[in-house]
């Protein structure tokens, strides 16, 4: 055995120690690896698998079993669009039964630039509730541009509306964020946002998409699958930037946040026009945002229930 082999099977090894399922394909879509976890989650042995073109039906979208080609342009394992964000599917098991999934798939680049496969990476929805809270998420997404982040909105939007992806959002100010302007300047309340937008980084979920919004506030696009999930994780975040250590001229000033949550449900989804839709929604989180400031700050709510959690 060379020292190439050696290496290939000790790496191969490795993967195989990974609870995400992974799939590499090549350029025709064939199976060029899957590793034991995919195993596990679909029933699909890889003996079966390597070198055969990977299922056109491996995910769908929705338990009606639309297919995926339904939405994209072609009907095979690699018809996710260009972007590498997650999605949630339906994985189709080798028994026949489907089961709801976070799926990611990145391309693979030649020497020259072009494509020369493919990875899917999939795992369980369920294992999305299981992340870690305070440690750092590299997946996660910070959106400079709010004309960007109004664009990751709208995908949003349109992928719960379409595919039922579960969809909320958080809206957040730091309660002493406009005091802090008037008091120490606009340099002051810069540093005390860029430490709460650092310290909520840290913790967000790799779904999860955090943007400034406005001149004091935040706003979280979040893929929790209820509203009492989002209120929870809101209540997790709010927590976290209790915590934040910020200094100025060597002074610690506690920080506290106020934080507006409103879910995407199903009423929503029937109503005539999405783009009014998400604008009631978005409006829902600032009103509840809103109300937490004039009652004092430091507390989460739900756009619907507008029922305070006072910390």
């Amino acid at each position: 055995m060379t020292i190439s082999e050696d290496h290939t099977n000790i790496l191969e090894s490795v993967i195989d120690t990974l609870d995400e399922g992974i799939a590499v394909l090549d350029e025709q879509l064939r199976v060029l690896f899957w590793n034991a976890a995919a195993t596990a989650i679909t029933g699909y042995q890889r003996a079966d698998m390597l070198a055969r073109e990977c299922p056109s039906n491996l995910y769908q979208f929705d338990s009606q079993a639309t297919h995926i080609s339904s939405f994209y342009d072609s009907a095979s394992c690699d018809s996710l669009n260009q972007s590498e964000r997650p999605v949630q599917v339906h994985l189709l098991h080798q028994l026949g039964h489907t089961l709801p999934a976070m799926l990611r798939r990145s391309r693979l680049s030649n020497e020259f630039g072009g494509r020369s496969g493919t990875v899917l990476r999939f795992h369980p929805v369920e294992e999305i509730d299981a992340l870690p809270h305070g440690k750092p998420s590299e997946d996660a997404s910070l959106e400079r541009s709010q004309s960007n982040l109004a664009d990751r909105l709208d995908a949003a939007w349109q992928e719960w509306h379409t595919n039922t992806v579960p969809f909320g959002v958080l809206w957040l100010t730091v309660d002493q964020a406009a005091t802090l302007r008037k008091s120490h300047g606009r340099d002051a309340s810069e540093a005390m946002l860029n430490v709460m937008e650092t310290s909520l980084l840290h913790v967000l979920k790799p779904t999860e998409t955090l943007g400034r919004w406005g001149e004091n506030e935040f706003l979280i696009i979040s893929h929790e699958r209820s509203s009492e999930m989002l209120s929870l994780h809101a209540e997790r975040l709010a927590s976290v930037a209790r915590s934040a250590d910020f200094h100025w001229w060597g002074d610690r000033i506690p920080l506290t946040v106020s934080i507006g949550a409103a879910q995407a449900e199903r009423q929503d989804a029937s109503t005539a026009s999405g783009s009014q839709t998400l604008t009631a929604l978005l409006r829902g989180a600032q009103q509840a945002m809103q109300a937490l400031i004039d009652a004092g700050g430091n507390a989460v709510t739900h756009a619907r229930r507008q029922a305070c959690s006072q910390s």
